[in-house]
């Protein structure tokens, strides 16, 4: 006897029938379609309640104790030195932020990029930058550069 795909079939015991709920009293789930009788789970939507929701007491969330405060309009600067510029930049090249992105000297351009006076700047380069510290304008300008602010 050759074994056919037609022949074969599952495991006895190993396929279970698939629930059909509210098909009246004989399927064993009419009425209430498995939902028992009233409270919340057997309304329709049942039991959609949000993250962290205690059953009408009071969260913990919201029973913890706050402190302190999130500036949420707080800006957040790149910060580069001027010895990173030094290192990684020819004399007489421009300096922006998507120069910096492309050497690898910062990895996100976030609300801004601020040039901070730290090392010494040996070369004359165009820098246009968010912002710029007192130290490091001075720096850039004596080296015969420029600080651009965009």
């Amino acid at each position: 006897m050759t074994l056919k795909i037609e022949d074969l079939t599952p495991t006895p015991g190993s396929m279970k029938k698939r629930r059909r709920v509210g098909r009246g009293p004989g399927s064993g789930m009419g009425k209430t379609s498995t939902r028992g009788h009233k409270g919340q789970g057997s309304r329709s939507g049942r039991g959609k309640i949000g993250a962290g929701f205690e059953g009408g007491q009071t969260p913990l969330f919201m029973r913890s104790p706050k402190r302190g405060f999130k500036n949420f309009t707080k800006k957040e600067y790149v910060i580069v030195n001027l010895e990173d510029l030094d290192t990684r930049f020819q004399a007489n090249e421009e300096v922006t932020p998507k120069t910096l992105l492309e050497k690898g000297l910062i990895h996100k351009v976030k609300d801004g990029i601020k040039i901070l006076g730290v090392g010494q700047l040996s070369k004359a380069l165009t820098v246009k930058a968010s912002q710029f510290s007192a130290s490091a304008k001075e720096k850039i300008v004596a080296a015969g550069g420029s600080a651009e602010v965009i």
